[in-house]
């Protein structure tokens, strides 16, 4: 790549500016990966307009030169993050940081890209914020320590609220990528922290760990904490997350039983299946990325679950039983089509698990994941309307029915807006962090809507499924690929409608779906059973 002072700048010391490429080089609508001194750049053009930001996602580091570009935002292939190409500022999360964005200039054809030297390593950067006032009289109470709340907090300071911001988390440590804890975990808490605990010390924002909220006073504003502790609020968040869905049979309460909730329950599993022999009960996401992960570690994996395959009623039979073979390759047993009768024990600690086919699987360490239960309980005997499923009830700006009281995160119960606001409960990081956002800033009066499409993804033997959309209900599946061969792009299809998609080396197409839903754009089952998928690149 070409290297040259900008034309007209003079020598400014402070700035590296690089001849990047000729005006023809780029279309309208594409991306292209540049240098400038060391610093790899994403260079777009869109409506005739050339922008330069940062080449890789906030959130892992994936290059978004493989993303969808649709309009001014580029969708990052991996897990879904969205950023303006114009300002660099994140849109659609997962990640919590923005782009550098970098000055463009065209003249005689040519197109430069200027870098200040002191941004050169720079790959992400924090969006302005501002913190706390003293003598501002105003408290915002955030109950929970997961991604809705950090993302509101953030949101809140971004857009200079500077009362005092308190988060309550039952966690020992403050907010933490959650997602890793199934599928790394061995790791240790400071690689996985969200935040550095001075980050919150120099925004204003007050953690407090290892404690929970046991009720809520609407009438007084006012929460009650474990410790006894009755905090005041003037507007409250209510982002608790759900608990994991202990065994209801005889020796569940063994030593040996656990599930996987807390930083410090990942540790203790890996720990305590090296060499041994572990059965994860459980079919799903957590269960098979937690068998994933055991299947070089443990003497033995068996998995147990109630469907034929693991994701059946979720991705469908066919993706199923392609994950269930690549686990098997790695020598993980499954016993499908199975319950859990009880855990058996000697002398406290749990040594098999019996079936309901009265077969019995050898166990040292059993991992339970078969779901999970909103953390709703401490709102009983308040006005705060629930659902029969114990998810609190919230609108497209995420109010609660009392005023001054939001929600967010898989606590909620929400109307999406892909479904026709169908009322729904989505347990994706993703999309509390949207959430969290949508809740601040209609705290802060700045009338917002959520409408966020929702992404996933899961990780077996170090191979990503994505997914976006909402596949409740679907009644056929369309592949392009094939999946027996561990590469595909999955349609899932309702009322003659594509309302999901997965896929599995097909990268950036659940991206580009994604970004093209959320653009309001609806594709038909015709289009998706076309060979021609062109529309995919609208």
């Amino acid at each position: 790549m070409n290297h040259g002072q900008e034309p007209g700048e003079g020598a400014d010391q402070d700035v590296v500016t690089g001849l990047v490429c000729q005006e023809a080089d780029l279309k309208d609508g594409q991306m292209k990966e540049v240098k400038v001194g060391d610093q790899e750049v994403l260079l777009v053009r869109t409506q005739g307009q050339y922008s330069a930001v940062g080449s890789r996602c906030s959130h892992y580091n994936a290059p978004l030169i493989k993303g969808a570009l649709v309009g001014d935002r580029v969708r990052c292939p991996f897990h879904g993050a969205c950023f303006n190409v114009r300002t660099g500022d994140i849109e659609e999360y997962p990640g919590l940081d923005s782009l550098p964005s970098y000055k463009v200039k065209v003249e005689d054809g040519k197109v430069y890209v200027s870098i200040n030297k002191n941004s050169l390593k720079l790959t992400k950067r924090v969006k302005e914020m501002c913190s706390m006032v003293p003598g501002i009289k105003h408290t915002i109470l955030l109950i929970g320590g997961g991604p809705a709340s950090l993302v509101c907090a953030e949101t809140l300071r971004q857009n200079c609220y500077q009362g005092r911001i308190i988060m309550v988390t039952k966690d020992n440590i403050p907010p933490f990528d959650k997602p890793k804890l199934s599928k790394a975990m061995n790791v240790d808490s400071s690689s996985i922290l969200l935040r550095p605990s001075d980050f919150y010390q120099q925004y204003g924002i007050e953690v407090w760990t290892q404690k929970e909220a046991v009720s809520v006073d609407t009438a007084d504003k006012a929460v009650k904490l474990s410790d006894g502790a009755l905090q005041q609020y003037d507007q409250l968040l209510i982002s608790t997350g759900c608990r994991a869905r202990p065994l209801d049979c005889p020796g569940w309460d063994l030593k040996g039983v656990t599930l996987l909730q807390r930083y410090e329950d990942a540790k203790e599993i890996h720990n305590a299946c090296l060499g041994q022999k572990a059965v994860v009960i459980g079919a799903s996401f957590i269960g098979m990325e937690v068998a994933s992960y055991l299947s070089d570690k443990a003497a033995s994996v068996a998995v147990v679950g109630p469907s034929r395959y693991p994701f059946e009623k979720s991705l469908g039979p066919e993706i199923g039983k392609m994950s269930m073979q690549m686990l098997e390759e790695q020598n993980v047993k499954f016993c499908m089509n199975e319950r859990v009768t009880e855990i058996q024990g000697e002398n406290g600690k749990v040594k098999g698990v019996l079936l309901k086919s009265g077969r019995v699987l050898v166990a040292d360490v059993v991992i339970v994941g078969i779901g999970v239960i909103p953390n709703s309980d401490f709102l009983l005997g308040s006005e705060l309307e629930v659902n029969s499923g114990k998810a609190v009830i919230v609108d497209k700006f995420m109010r609660t029915n009392i005023p001054d009281i939001f929600s967010a995160g898989d606590v909620t119960s929400f109307p999406l807006s892909i479904r026709g606001d169908q009322r729904v409960n989505v347990g994706h990081w993703q999309m509390s962090q949207a959430q969290g956002r949508v809740a601040a800033l209609n705290m802060l009066k700045k009338q917002t809507k959520c409408e966020s499409v929702p992404f996933f993804w899961t990780v077996l033997l170090g191979k990503s499924i994505r997914y976006t959309g909402y596949g409740e209900g679907y009644t056929e599946i369309i592949f392009k690929g094939k999946v027996e061969e561990r590469k595909f792009l999955a349609f899932y299809i309702k009322d003659d409608e594509v309302v999901a998609a997965a896929s599995l080396m097909f990268d950036p197409a659940v991206a580009r779906l994604a970004e093209l839903m959320a653009t309001g754009h609806v594709f038909t089952k015709a289009q998706a059973q076309a060979d021609d998928l062109s529309w995919l690149q609208m």
